[in-house]
């Protein structure tokens, strides 16, 4: 492959890559998801708690983790005991 190939396939790479900002931005595809920018304002404005609020809430969410696992285990459990007596015992 001769330079002047290697060159012409480098600048038409860099104009494929221009061409698709441009159509991202026709389609209106562009930053669609979100992202940073620092001069736009969040959409959502979070209430103001205090640390006593916050470590209750922490609480809250950590006992509902705890009966979450609780009964994820038990269900388990029983299923494999179900497996257990019908492949062993029928």
């Amino acid at each position: 492959m001769s330079a002047s190939s290697m060159m012409t396939s480098i600048r038409n790479n860099l104009n494929l890559l221009s061409n698709r900002k441009k159509v991202k931005d026709r389609l209106g595809l562009r930053n669609r998801l979100g992202g940073y920018d620092s001069n736009t304002k969040t959409e959502y404005n979070l209430p103001k708690a205090t640390t006593k609020e916050l470590k209750a809430l922490a609480k809250r969410l950590k006992e509902e983790h705890r009966i979450r696992m609780t009964k994820i285990i038990v269900v388990t459990i029983l299923l494999f005991l179900g497996l257990v007596y019908a492949f062993f015992l029928l």
